[in-house]
């Protein structure tokens, strides 16, 4: 009896979502198809019935970071009630937060594996500048269709908050990876017009991100 398409769609997004989480660990030259499939509970054999390679699958598993991120997940959670400029700011502060840096299996693509786009072939770079374009999105929003400056000041908001968590994660002196990030979003802060909020336990405010089972920690087939 063939899988109804249901069944289908719930697999394919199950192996996107271990595939995500692998290529976030170990890189996408580390992970092969059979540890992927292992990892969701299934055979090597069904993989070419959703994916037509390795390429492909890290492609999907890159543009699936737009609807699975904490930024996301919150807005999906709390519903979305905020100005432009203030999703602009609250996307900062979770960009950069403690939360998010700790939390190796959900970083975001951009920072979790740069370098891997260049060897992964053309459709993953198309995977990464769609999330790219979603974060320019929301930062070009906080500023007025009238800022003939708006689009750049998006653009280095993004740089700040990519290349902050980039530069955080290769240092193990907790107190520069924190000066790091706070450095970013102070400057950030000042481009969307205000001054960095000052929080308690410097950027922990994020905690309340839930992070959700992976089904690779749910064993389930």
């Amino acid at each position: 009896m063939p899988f109804t398409p249901a069944h289908k769609a719930r697999t394919r997004t199950r192996i996107v979502e271990c595939a995500r989480l692998m290529f976030n660990r170990k890189g996408f030259d580390q992970v092969s198809i059979d540890e992927i499939m292992k990892g969701a509970g299934l055979t090597r054999g069904g993989f070419y019935n959703h994916f037509s390679s390795k390429e492909d699958l890290y492609a999907e598993a890159v543009r699936s970071f737009a609807t699975c991120n904490p930024f996301a997940r919150e807005t999906e959670r709390l519903g979305d009630h905020r100005s432009p400029k203030d999703a602009a700011r609250r996307l900062v502060e979770l960009y950069l937060s403690d939360a998010v840096l700790n939390d190796v299996d959900q970083h975001c693509p951009l920072i979790a594996i740069p370098s891997d786009v260049a060897r992964a072939g053309l459709e993953p770079r198309s995977a990464y500048t769609f999330i790219v374009r979603r974060m320019l999105h929301v930062f070009r929003g906080a500023f007025p269709a009238s800022d003939l400056r708006g689009t750049a000041k998006a653009q280095v908001i993004l740089n700040l908050c990519v290349g902050g968590m980039i530069i955080a994660r290769t240092t193990d002196d907790p107190d520069l990876r924190r000066s790091l990030r706070s450095a970013a979003l102070h400057q950030a802060f000042r481009l969307l017009g205000e001054p960095a909020r000052q929080r308690k336990g410097s950027n922990r405010s994020s905690t309340a991100i839930r992070r959700r089972r992976s089904p690779i920690e749910k064993g389930d087939g």
